[in-house]
């Protein structure tokens, strides 16, 4: 957490509860004000890749819209009303395959403070029906609770509310950090696993595999309802073999009976998120395998549906084809 070096606060950020928070966990840290934060993460000519390396933290106060319906590209998982929200910008991990890249101008770490009214903002939309929610999708909540505990008061929250339901999407291994919270009928703990060669590759600064399969046993032990998310499949050298491999040492380490469901993912990415990455990432092999741009200005495998059928009958062997999405 020492990394960083600099703490960018907006001036109507100053006195809310979360910026003290996050203030005392960064003493040495310098600190700026600003006057909004897009000064800062929006401003042009910024280098993605070298912002990386040393990314720095804006704190400051979200304005509506708070909830946004939910990406075509994204499992609904049934739920007809389908929503994420964002109460952080940017992640602390660093895959080469990460859509972010191509989203935001830059690697600097928003956190909204203004907590409180993304939840004023789930209850307002309550009011219409349930709800299915993600507020970890530009992000990893669990992975920054050290640093400001969303992951547990979104699950302190949804727990009070009988009609949500929320996916905390995570590559953290920070369980113990949540641990101590009683599991929640309105929670889905939601773990994106990759196999052991692929994270080591293309998955830097996450946890390696058998630490994240780990946490999720520690979980499901708890009594949590825990998704496997396998996404984004990617094509590597002896790609079935890897596969094959990988979903063997998943479920010898974790109790299939136990897990709620998983979805699978081939890699898939809007056009112009792929072209901006490409452009900047010419240190990777990660987009080494021919891609195509499919219906709706998507970029994928062109066998995309050969490794996604690979996948899913191995799958099976495993779960039911009913707790099988995607």
């Amino acid at each position: 957490m020492s990394k960083f070096s600099h703490i960018y606060i907006e001036e109507g950020a100053t006195a809310y509860p979360v910026t003290q928070h996050v203030l005392s966990r960064f003493p040495r840290s310098i600190r700026v004000a600003i006057r909004h934060y897009k000064d800062v993460f929006n401003r042009p000519h910024q280098n993605f890749r070298r912002q990386k390396a040393s990314p720095k933290l804006i704190l400051a106060v979200k304005q509506e819209p708070f909830l946004y319906p939910g990406p075509e590209v994204c499992e609904d998982f049934g739920h007809p009303n389908f929503y994420y929200t964002s109460p952080v910008l940017n992640c602390i991990y660093d895959c080469d395959y990460c859509y972010l890249q191509g989203l935001y101008p830059s690697a600097n770490i928003v956190i909204f403070v203004n907590i409180e009214d993304f939840f004023k903002a789930v209850d307002r939309k309550l009011e219409s029906g349930p709800l299915y929610l993600c507020p970890s999708y530009d992000t990893d909540l669990l992975a920054l609770e050290g640093i400001v505990p969303y992951a547990s008061r979104w699950i302190e929250f949804a727990a009070t509310r009988q009609d949500l339901v929320i996916e905390l999407r995570t590559k953290s291994a920070n369980y113990s950090a949540i641990a101590h919270l009683k599991p929640a009928e309105q929670v889905i703990l939601a773990w994106s696993l990759s196999p052991g060669e692929v994270a080591r590759r293309y998955e830097r600064l996450a946890p390696p595999l058998k630490t994240r399969l780990t946490a999720i046993k520690a979980a499901l032990q708890d009594g949590w309802q825990v998704r496997l998310c396998f996404e984004p499949l990617l094509k590597v050298y002896s790609w079935q073999h890897v596969y094959n491999e990988f979903l063997d040492e998943v479920f010898s380490i974790l109790p299939a009976e136990k897990i709620f469901d998983a979805n699978i993912g081939v890699f898939r990415m809007s056009k112009e998120h792929f072209k901006r990455i490409s452009r900047m990432r010419n240190d990777t092999d990660v987009f080494a395998f021919p891609m195509v741009c499919c219906e709706g200005e998507v970029v994928t495998y062109e066998d995309e549906k050969e490794l996604r059928d690979f996948f899913y009958q191995g799958l099976k062997r495993y779960l039911p084809e009913g707790k099988i999405y995607g």
